[in-house]
């Protein structure tokens, strides 16, 4: 028997939904998706997998190993992932639109009243609300993630490594994960020559060719239209921008601001670091993608161009460039997860990568929290060390408090994500209002 024989469970037959299913369960996941890339990951798992049962469990590990592989946002591509293996393209589209299109519109809300207003002490008592909410989905998804992934000794170890390596050292994430990948896979049993043979048989079908061609018209050919009619530059730039940031931007929306810190703010100048952050909290508290920051900051460029109509055409050219290569990635590469899972190597490549990924969301949470417990957090670098510190006199109590409820709800009492969420909004409100 191989090392892998204790992964290989067998699991109950998935079962496929009619489209209308899907469309309703994908509109909840759009609508519930707070939390960044851990809560989102857990919500999904906890409604495709564990209750309606559409994918099994080896399924959707493996396509989250992959997912974790591409630049971009891996929770929206894993959604369309998942549309598509149910109900192929259309399938995917439907949910990985779904997935993004509340959060979109909820950031668009909120940019403009940020652009005309500035804060708005009613949306901020909201937001502390739901930030103390988020904390727990989060930690939620951290516990869930952990207990599917982390099967092996060698599963503890990468993650722990994995952690250390971003929380104290501010590695790369693509080194992170391109470790881990390939520590999975030297680790893992050698194949045996009818696996090797199994594996060989994979090739690059004629579907692929075409489908990558399709996509790239689809993302470059507005672009160029753009460029060619267009008297507002600023809308040139912006696609052109964020183009560039689909394709290098391993490791969601955490690794794209570090990316936006550098040029959006001292090259291009288009927003502050003040204004950046704000983004960023925006972004943190609405649902769908993290990476919904990008959308904010091609409105606030481009408003400041030209006012409201300017400013939505930048959040649309933003949102375009940043979400239509994840579906490119997701269908020219999706047909060959379940030939990577299937050769030991790479299974185990992807089972190391998984771990990492454990890691890599308990930095993600540890972050989150002392962003929000906390006014002042500061990197400081001691040598090869740079880790985030709290400012202890800066702690908010009204956060602590909410977050110490919605843990007992959720964690003990087992409440549901959206009920948590209004409750601890309302919350939030009387505690800015009446106190």
């Amino acid at each position: 028997m191989s090392a892998d024989t204790d992964s290989q469970v067998i699991e109950p037959q998935a079962t496929t939904p009619s489209l209308y299913e899907a469309f309703i369960v994908w509109a909840k996941v759009g609508l519930l998706s707070f939390g960044g890339p851990a809560g989102q990951i857990a919500l999904m798992h906890r409604m495709i997998v564990d209750e309606k049962k559409w994918l099994s469990e080896k399924d959707y590990m493996n396509a989250l190993s992959f997912c974790m592989l591409l630049p971009g946002p891996e929770a929206m591509q894993l959604a369309t992932y998942s549309g598509w293996r149910m109900h192929g393209v259309r399938g995917g589209l439907m949910a990985g639109l779904l997935f993004v299109i509340p959060g979109a519109l909820v950031m668009l809300a909120l940019a403009s009243i940020y652009s005309f207003f500035g804060e708005v002490p009613l949306i901020s008592a909201i937001f502390l609300g739901v930030k103390a909410a988020v904390i727990v989905v989060v930690i939620e998804a951290l516990l869930r993630v952990a207990k599917k992934a982390l099967h092996k000794p060698l599963h503890w170890l990468i993650a722990a490594l994995a952690f250390a390596a971003i929380f104290l050292f501010d590695a790369p994430y693509p080194l992170i994960i391109l470790a881990a990948a390939i520590a999975g896979y030297l680790h893992s049993a050698k194949s045996t020559a009818a696996e090797a043979s199994t594996a060989g048989l994979a090739k690059l079908t004629p579907g692929t060719l075409s489908t990558v061609a399709v996509w790239l018209v689809i993302w470059f050919v507005p672009l160029g239209l753009l460029s060619a009619f267009t008297e507002h530059k600023i809308l040139v730039d912006v696609g052109w921008f964020f183009s560039k940031l689909a394709v290098v931007t391993f490791g969601g929306a955490y690794a794209v601001l570090a990316y936006l810190g550098q040029d959006v703010v001292t090259q291009f100048g288009w927003l502050s670091t003040g204004e950046m952050m704000d983004g960023l909290g925006l972004a943190e508290t609405t649902p769908g993608p993290l990476i919904l920051v990008t959308e904010f900051v091609g409105f606030i460029a481009a408003f400041r161009e030209g006012g409201f109509w300017l400013g939505l055409a930048g959040a649309t050219v933003t949102l375009w460039v940043t979400f239509v290569p994840c579906f490119l990635w997701i269908f020219a590469g999706a047909p060959y997860i379940d030939w990577l899972s299937k050769n030991p190597r790479l299974r185990g490549a992807l089972a190391a990568i998984t771990a990492a990924v454990v890691g890599v969301i308990l930095n993600l949470s540890i972050w989150f929290a002392m962003h929000v417990f906390f006014s002042s957090v500061e990197q400081r670098q001691s040598g090869l060390l740079k880790t985030w510190i709290p400012e202890w006199s800066t702690v908010d109590w009204r956060v602590v408090v909410l977050t110490a409820v919605c843990a007992a709800l959720v964690l003990l009492l087992h409440w549901g994500i959206g009920r948590v969420l209004i409750l601890s909004a309302v919350a939030g409100v009387a505690i800015q209002f009446l106190m």
